[in-house]
């Protein structure tokens, strides 16, 4: 990096970056992007069209910069024969490895919210 040079990473690159990470801990069946992130995707699929661009998507993920540091927030589904905390956890540690390696930016907290817990299909 060049001295006097800053980078800048978007929040809608760390809360992508996150969003993989969450989808893809294990126990976790989805992202649940509530009605705030029903909104985005209706933004997002409008700057699609404007800019013919496909950016990764990021629902259920939002991201805060705080006085503390940078605050992510996962909303997610976990199957039925899961532990929430032990799934919880898992999520928070693989958030915060993810943005980091991947974006440079420590995260100072991962708040996870189980929306749902899907059951067993018969």
């Amino acid at each position: 990096m060049n001295p006097g040079h800053t980078t800048v990473v978007a929040a809608p690159v760390i809360a992508a970056v996150a969003a993989h990470a969450a989808a893809n801990t294990p126990g976790v069946v989805r992202l649940e992007p509530g009605f705030r992130g029903l909104l985005n995707t209706f933004v997002r699929a409008g700057r699609q069209r404007w800019s013919d661009t496909d950016p990764a998507p990021a629902d259920g993920v939002r991201i805060r910069h705080t006085p503390a540091g940078l605050v992510v927030s996962a909303d997610i589904t976990i199957g039925a024969e899961e532990q929430a905390m032990t799934i919880g956890h898992a999520v928070q540690r693989q958030i915060t490895r993810a943005v980091l390696e991947h974006t440079g930016q420590q995260v100072d907290r991962v708040c996870v919210c189980i929306i749902d817990i899907a059951g067993q299909r018969p």
